[in-house]
């Protein structure tokens, strides 16, 4: 058997290799080095495919066998061929005409391939480098002044969350052994069955500070991950790998329809380990409505003002100095100011960051201050022990409650992985914390039996999309701190507290190349520019017709998860005019023209010109959106018709299981939500803590 046949996706023909093959070589066509490198593209990302799940393959395949089909061609380019035999221009408008088609599966089927071809073309490193990426910061000297230390005549502060002065990135980073209290699969060589007083599923910004809390209370903590421990020498700066091993469902999670991409975190960290570090407060208007809305009078500004205070010191939140942006994060500084509009410097958790741009794909410096360097090692140091690797499968309720003492015993079935090799871990247990993410929770519970209410309903995303700028200045946007300015000029907008706000995000090569619209020569003319691009995300707080699930989170019996979101139309008019007001700030920041994310990109190279972004269709796959916000799933609130918990965070009718992560939040934030998850799982374990008799000592920064 051949190398590329075993990697060939079940019930994959040669038809289907030879289809995919011609559609990979249109999609990457004019890319640098495409043509050798065209076989090695489809074997990876027929090995991409082989590792979804089964219904996934299946699906990509019929879509394959539509490519295949006379028919298909006769009504997409007016003659009955398939897309391996027609020519070249054929092939490009059958590609246009799919990613514009009325019909929403075929818009689906044409950015399923597209960015799986883009993304794994523009992951090899002799691609990157042909582009101008200079690749791995720990490999070479830092090449643009926003890389690096910052140099000893800084005016920032000693205390910042940026380096002074000179430091040899070039180490050789050692692969150390894993803390004590850790068990990875490959440490259990059996099935295992154990008690604890709390079992904790997730170790993001909800479930470790849950777990360093109780474990310091005195709690017997077990802790369940879903991915792996990884360490400074693991995070190796190299792109694809990275995002494999460290996103959920290997970086190709999206909602049902593939209209919206989903970041979230699968290793210790959770999304703390692959996000872009910066710390903000709940907006007062937020939490005035969560206690008007939905009774929330717990969480009101007061009560978590110290809260903040004690998670930015635990985490060394710090704001970064003026000195140490990068030209990408000036464009919001230089854009608001030139247009009158607020934008601010970030506060970001960070303790000797070196400013190498790759944040999203773990922190090889040990500067990034998420859990992993935080309060999961306050779990570990109070006794708790950790599995990584390790599913939780389901919960058993194994006990009536008699409402009386402590809550009725469970029992949480896990599965540890290593490899192929997998065994079974049960856990006793009468408390159980779930904080699997708000994908995670919400299945975990349904599969339980659990669900009802409001479990896996108002699913809120803070759909994101972005413009692309480009700058006569080398930008380069891939190195230094990606996000360390935001502008929440129009958080407040139109006399509504649902509005939008901008941010920088990195411009990695694999990551800029899914973004950055269209395929073939156009798409490749652009990549060339990358030195030179740009980029600003606008984020729109969604929600704003408040009573409506706009999104849902299912368990179907066959296994699957069901992830469904469609923005409502006042979103959608916020989503509109956040890509307006993107543009025109990078305009405003000395841009030549500006693009888009449509499928048909608006190219504007003049604020005259802006009024068209309003009247551009934001419908599923006409434009690209995306979230690394992904929350509301088994919100808090004093109403089981539509909470999922109380505002204690305890599952209605279920004494003892607790939700602990941004699927408890009750409504978009308005804001990057890690700062409020951490605060809110703070006052939610300190206060389970408190019902049992215990109390958490307080603690201040890590040593």
């Amino acid at each position: 058997m051949s190398a590329a046949s075993s990697l060939s996706p079940v019930g994959w023909s040669p038809r289907r290799r030879a289809t995919l093959t011609a559609l990979v070589a249109r999609l990457i066509d004019g890319a640098p080095l495409a043509t050798p490198r065209l076989d090695a593209v489809v074997q990876e990302v027929e090995r991409r495919v082989a590792g979804l799940a089964g219904h996934q393959q299946r699906e990509l395949g019929q879509a394959l066998d539509l490519f295949a089909s006379r028919l298909a061609g006769l009504l997409s380019i007016g003659r009955p061929e398939s897309f391996t035999t027609a020519s070249e221009d054929a092939q490009g408008r059958w590609l246009t005409g799919w990613a514009s088609s009325r019909v929403p599966a075929l818009r689906s089927a044409f950015q399923a391939f597209r960015r799986l071809a883009l993304a794994v073309h523009y992951s090899d490193p002799a691609v990157t480098t042909a582009i101008g990426h200079a690749g791995p910061l720990h490999t070479r000297a830092p090449e643009v002044p926003w890389e690096g230390p910052l140099p000893s005549n800084s005016s920032a502060l000693p205390d910042g969350p940026v380096a002074i002065g000179t430091t040899d990135l070039r180490l050789t980073m050692r692969a150390a052994a894993p803390p004590a209290g850790v068990v990875r699969g490959c440490d259990v060589a059996r099935d295992e069955h154990r008690t604890a007083d709390v079992v904790v599923i997730g170790t993001g910004a909800g479930g470790a500070v849950a777990a360093a809390r109780l474990a310091r209370a005195g709690f017997e903590v077990v802790i369940l991950e879903d991915g792996g421990l990884h360490q400074a020498a693991d995070f190796t700066e190299q792109e694809a790998p990275l995002a494999e091993q460290l996103y959920a469902d290997s970086a190709m999670r999206a909602t049902d329809d593939l209209a919206v991409q989903l970041l979230q975190g699968r290793a210790v960290g959770g999304s703390t380990t692959i996000n872009w570090m910066i710390m903000l407060r709940t907006p007062e208007f937020v939490l005035d409505e969560w206690q008007t809305a939905h009774g929330l009078r717990e969480f009101d500004a007061a009560t978590l003002a110290p809260v903040f205070d004690r998670v930015e010191q635990e985490v060394h939140a710090r704001r970064v100095s003026d000195d140490a942006h990068s030209p990408n994060n000036r464009v919001i500084l230089d854009g608001a100011r030139a247009l009158g509009w607020r934008a601010s410097t970030a506060i970001v958790n960070a303790k000797g960051c070196v400013r190498s741009g790759f944040c999203g794909i773990g922190c090889r410096y040990d500067a990034k201050q998420g859990t992993l360097l935080t309060y999961v090692p306050q779990a570990l140091a109070a006794g708790a022990t950790l599995y990584a690797d390790t599913r939780a499968d389901r919960i058993d309720v194994l006990e009536r409650d008699s409402g009386r003492g402590t809550a009725p015993r469970k029992r949480v079935h896990a599965t540890v992985r290593h490899g192929t090799r997998t065994h079974s871990l049960t856990i006793d247990a009468p408390l159980v914390i779930v904080a699997a993410g708000a994908v995670g929770s919400p299945v975990l519970l349904q599969r339980s039996g659990l669900g009802g209410d409001a479990v896996g309903r108002y699913l809120r995303l803070h759909p994101t999309t972005a413009t692309i700028g480009v700058f006569d200045d080398e930008i380069v946007g891939s190195a230094g701190i990606p996000l360390s300015t935001m502008c929440d000029e129009h958080l407040r907008w139109n006399d509504s507290n649902y509005g939008f706000w901008l941010e920088c995000p990195p411009f990695l090569p694999a990551l800029g190349a899914v973004a950055v619209p269209g395929f073939g020569r156009a798409h490749a003319s652009r990549m060339m520019q990358f030195r030179h691009l740009s980029s600003v995300i606008a984020l729109t707080r969604d929600g704003a017709a408040p009573r409506v699930s706009s999104g849902s989170v299912t368990a179907a019996r066959d296994g699957r998860v069901s992830i469904r979101y469609a923005l409502t139309a006042p979103d959608a008019e916020r989503v509109r005019a956040s890509i307006e007001a993107a543009a025109r700030l990078q305009l405003a920041a000395g841009a030549r023209e500006v693009h888009t994310l449509h499928t048909e990109p608006i190219v504007v190279r003049r604020a005259t010109e802006l009024a068209q972004i309003r009247q551009a269709s934001v419908g599923a796959n006409r434009v690209g959106l995306f979230s690394a916000h992904v929350n509301g799933t088994c919100r808090m609130g004093r109403d089981p018709r539509t909470a999922a918990t109380s505002p204690e965070g305890e599952r209605f009718g279920v004494r003892g299981v607790y939700v602990c992560d941004g699927s408890l939040l009750p409504t978009a934030l308005g804001v990057n939500p890690q700062e409020t998850i951490m605060a809110v799982a703070t006052l939610v374990s300190e206060r389970l803590a408190a019902r049992y008799g215990r109390t958490v000592p307080l603690h201040g920064e890590l040593a």
